[in-house]
C-alpha cells in the first residue's frame, strides 16, 4: 500500500547548462531578482523517464519519429502502443507516476499524477558563462572553414529538487512500490547518465525519502529548511568541496515529526558535507529511523 512520503534530491552541474531557456539563447533558467538557478519539473521527469526507457520500462511520452523523421504526435504513440481505454494507459510506468490528460478515440482522460516536483533552485546564487568557440568543419556546402559557436553554462549550481508522492492519485493510477523504487533509482542513476554535450557535469549528491505512518500528512517545504555554509562568494562556488551542507533545520523539523513518520530513506554522495547543529552529520549515527538505499 503506498502512503505519502516526500522526496528531497540534490545534484549539482558543473560547466554545464542545467535547464535551457529556448526563448531567451537556450540561457540556464535564472531568477533575475535572486541570482537563483532554476531547473523545471519537465526537465527532472524527462531525465526520469529517459532512465526508465533506457531499462526497458514502456513509457509514453518520448521522442520516437516516423520513417520521414519528424515526431511522432500523441495519437499515433496510442495508435503504436495499441491503446483504446483508460486501463491501457495505466500499463505504462510514466503514466502511473505522473499522470496525463488524453483524448482517447475521443473521450478525455485526466488522470492525475501521484508523484509532482515543484521547480528545482540553486542552494545559492549563481554566475552565467558564455563559452565561444569554433567548429572545425564547415556548415555549409562551399565554405572553407568552420563556423563560430557559443553557448551559455553555469560555472557551479548545487539544485535541490522537493517532490511529494499522493497515496489518494496513486490508487487512481494503479501506482506500486515497485514504481516507485524504480522512480528513485531513475532520479538518481538518470542524472549521472546525462552525458550529451550540454548535460555533461551532472553529479546527484543527496536523496532523502521521508514515509509517513498516516494519510493526509506530510510536513510540506523541507527543501527550504537547507542552508548551504561557505567562506566563498555564492557565485565563486565552484565545487561540492567549497561549502558544506546544513541539515539543522531539517533534522530538528524530522524530529518534531517523528510520531508520524515511518522511515525515513537516503542515498549519500559523501563527498558532500553535511552538519548538524555546527558538528558533522552522518545519518547512520542520527536517532532518527534512517534506512540507506542500495541501488
Amino acid at each position: 500500500m503506498i502512503k505519502r512520503s516526500e522526496i528531497l534530491f540534490l545534484y549539482d552541474v558543473k560547466d554545464a547548462n542545467p535547464n535551457g531557456d529556448p526563448l531567451d539563447e537556450n540561457k540556464p533558467r535564472i531568477d533575475e531578482e535572486t541570482g537563483i538557478n532554476i531547473v523545471t519539473d519537465v526537465r527532472l521527469k524527462r531525465t526520469i523517464r529517459d532512465y526508465l526507457d533506457s531499462i526497458g520500462e514502456d513509457i509514453f511520452i518520448k521522442e520516437v519519429r516516423d520513417e520521414k523523421g519528424e515526431l511522432k504526435t500523441k495519437e499515433d504513440r496510442l495508435k503504436e502502443l495499441k491503446i483504446e481505454k483508460e486501463e491501457d494507459l495505466l500499463k505504462l510506468i510514466d503514466i502511473r507516476l505522473f499522470g496525463a490528460t488524453i483524448a482517447v478515440k475521443g473521450n478525455p482522460i485526466a488522470l492525475t499524477g501521484p508523484v509532482q516536483f515543484r521547480f528545482g533552485r540553486s542552494l545559492h546564487r549563481v554566475s552565467l558563462k558564455l563559452i565561444k568557440g569554433t567548429t572545425v568543419m564547415p556548415s555549409k556546402e562551399g565554405k572553407s572553414q568552420g563556423t563560430f559557436t557559443e553557448y551559455w553554462v553555469v560555472p557551479y549550481s548545487l539544485i535541490a529538487f522537493y517532490g511529494i508522492i499522493n497515496e489518494n492519485a496513486a490508487k487512481t493510477t494503479k501506482l506500486t512500490e515497485e514504481d516507485i523504487k524504480k522512480l528513485i533509482e531513475a532520479m538518481w542513476n538518470g542524472t549521472k547518465n546525462l552525458i550529451s554535450r550540454s548535460k555533461v557535469g551532472h553529479t546527484p549528491r543527496l536523496l532523502i525519502k521521508v514515509n509517513y505512518k498516516e494519510k493526509n500528512y506530510h510536513i510540506g517545504d523541507l527543501d527550504r529548511s537547507l542552508k548551504l555554509i561557505s567562506n566563498v562568494e555564492d557565485e565563486k562556488i565552484r565545487d561540492v568541496k567549497d561549502y558544506k551542507l546544513d541539515l539543522t533545520e531539517l533534522i530538528n523539523l524530522l524530529k518534531e515529526n517523528k510520531d508520524k513518520i515511518e522511515s525515513i530513506e537516503y542515498i549519500w554522495d559523501k563527498r558532500l558535507k553535511l552538519v548538524y547543529n555546527g558538528e558533522e552529520f552522518d545519518f547512520k549515527t542520527s536517532d532518527l529511523p534512517f534506512k540507506e538505499i542500495t541501488l
